[in-house]
């Protein structure tokens, strides 16, 4: 079929009945095969906290004792949300800003926050890849550089396994992260985060090039870099998992690890931290999902996808439980301690230091470090391509005559302000400027904006027209058990998870910094500006809606009919006669 406006050929899905399906936008790119979209879907899912956050999280929530509750929350809260994005973006087949037109108007305003949040988010996430960069250069040497002390980087504390060690003694890791790569020495605090570090510059300028044109021609493309990107950690990660199994001491990991604590779930932090976990893993309310499966046909089966995706997503945290704990046991033996003392650290001094610690002990360690970091860049980049294309069809899709043959531009633009917002994490302080962000640019404000989708889908949209659009899709209405889930139990899973977060407020720290009481009222103020776009938008709807307050409230509840009229701009294009 052929553009009336450009002339260039273009590929549409009218396969379908013209009495349900909405209109296909004109020129809307489409998935080359089915693998690219679930391998985009997994790489999305599949990041960098399954490595780190899932193995701690068990071991601290009652080992084996806390699948249970994980299991629980992910049949009743995550995969239904999930399932739930998958649809709504294939049917509709618009990003995160203007499907709210056909759903529930009012609520557009999600969509404008979804993209505040992702922003935040490629702040401080791609500056956590570049750090991977910068393992990964240096792991090309005989003797890696965090193996033994007498570096210029090193104090008179750093201290190695077979020294005798006191209370103020460092690895050889530890001070690789935090003195070469981090370069905290060389900052005071979030009131001095000193000067940017061309190094992780460098690294980071790379990682986004790479991003740039894995993404500039859309779905065509970074549907090719998925192949590489999502399916290369699972060589490495069974690679490591043997390697681990052949270690001395792994078994006392692997027992650490699935030794179930059943008195652990009597505690509520254990249900708050396995809702966390799951939802968080999974990725409902960021937008990829919608934006992802937005490319798909019409017919194509959502629901098989949502639950191999989230099976895949499921196992992959499990197996790097024991890639993980192995390495632990085997560290424990080593040190002639308990496993429970090297598994105290969490999020990416767990990557940064305990594992790479011991690597440097291996033999072969030089191929080991350059497969794991290799692996964390590849982890990393997938989320990252999924956060960045969530705010490009969101925009584009709202924005089509004016973006819609500006796809390489606006992502360019996009690109650099990414880039130039993570600038503050590259300083020598930037690690507490991540710590910042991770903490409060997507935490409970990405929860109360998918809650408030959940009931917007379910209670103002209406339960049984979404299922009546699934079942135009699919063939087959989904059965009671989903219908309950999105109605009452996916939300309150949520409200769950928000109200704990509110009253469990831990003090910020990070290694010996405590942040100070003005920057958490900045990350407070982070939060804010992300979700106070819905009622913004819900202020400027009800103002600018012509005619009485409850007309106003009818319009602005009701989802937009589309216009079958053709057209020659970059629009709608009728879908059937």
């Amino acid at each position: 079929m052929t553009s009336p406006s450009s002339g260039e050929e273009v590929t549409h899905d009218l396969g379908t009945d013209p009495a349900l399906a909405p209109s296909l936008p004109l020129g809307r790119d489409k998935w080359r095969k089915k693998a690219d979209f679930l391998l985009s879907v997994i790489g999305f899912a599949v990041d960098l906290g399954n490595v780190w956050r899932f193995p701690y999280i068990c071991y601290q929530n009652g080992g084996g004792a806390f699948l249970l509750p994980y299991a629980l929350m992910a049949v009743f809260g995550g995969v239904p949300l999930f399932f739930m994005e998958l649809s709504l973006g294939q049917f509709h087949r618009l990003g995160a800003i203007p499907i709210w037109k056909h759903i529930c108007p009012i609520f557009k305003g999600i969509g404008f926050a979804i993209c505040v949040i992702n922003l935040y988010v490629s702040f401080y996430y791609n500056t956590i890849i570049a750090w991977a960069l910068f393992y990964f250069y240096s792991s090309f040497t005989l003797t890696l550089p965090w193996a033994q002390c007498g570096q210029p980087w090193n104090t008179p504390d750093c201290t190695t396994y077979n020294d005798t060690w006191g209370n103020a003694s460092k690895s050889p890791a530890e001070e690789f992260y935090t003195r070469k790569v981090l370069a905290l020495q060389g900052s005071d605090g979030l009131d001095d985060v000193g000067e940017i570090r061309w190094q992780l510059l460098l690294c980071l300028f790379l990682i986004f090039t790479i991003v740039y044109f894995s993404l500039w021609k859309g779905v065509k493309t970074s549907g090719k870099v998925v192949w590489v990107t999502a399916t290369f950690p699972y060589v490495v990660l069974l690679i490591l998992l043997i390697r681990g199994a052949t270690l001395p001491g792994a078994w006392r990991g692997i027992i650490f690890y699935l030794k179930p604590n059943w008195e652990k779930l009597t505690s509520t932090a254990v249900w708050v931290d396995a809702a966390a976990q799951i939802f968080f893993s999974l990725g409902p309310g960021f937008g990829v999902l919608l934006a992802l499966a937005s490319y798909n046909p019409f017919h194509n089966n959502c629901y098989r996808d949502a639950i191999v995706t989230s099976l895949v997503n499921c196992l992959t945290s499990f197996l790097s439980g024991f890639v993980i704990f192995t390495v632990l046991g085997y560290m424990a033996e080593m040190r002639d301690v308990e496993v429970e003392d090297v598994a105290k650290d969490k999020g990416p001094s767990l990557l940064f230091i305990t594992y790479p610690e011991a690597i440097a002990t291996m033999v072969g360690s030089t191929f080991f470090a350059i497969i794991f970091f290799f692996m964390m860049i590849t982890l990393g980049l997938d989320s990252t391509f999924g956060g960045l294309e969530a705010v490009i069809t969101a925009i584009m899709d709202e924005y089509p005559k004016t973006l819609g043959k500006q796809r390489e531009v606006f992502v360019l633009g996009l690109i650099i302000t990414s880039f130039l917002g993570a600038l503050a994490t590259l300083t020598n302080g930037g690690s507490y400027v991540v710590k910042l962000l991770e903490e409060f640019g997507a935490g409970c404000s990405i929860l109360a904006i998918v809650f408030l989708e959940a009931i917007a889908v379910s209670w103002f949209y209406g339960i049984q027209q979404f299922c009546k659009d699934v079942k135009s899709m699919l063939g087959f209405t989904p059965g009671i058990f989903w219908q309950v889930c999105w109605v009452a139990i996916s939300p309150a899973f949520l409200a769950f998870i928000i109200i704990s977060s509110f009253l469990d407020q831990p003090p910020l720290t990070l290694f010996d910094y405590q942040y100070p009481d003005w920057s958490v009222s900045v990350g407070y103020l982070i939060s804010a500006s992300s979700f106070i776009c819905i009622p913004i938008y819900m202020g400027y709807k009800l103002i600018w809606t012509p005619g009485s307050l409850k007309q106003r409230l009818a319009v602005c509840f009701r989802p937009e009919k589309e216009s079958r009229e053709p057209t020659i701009e970059f629009g709608r294009l009728p879908v059937g006669p």
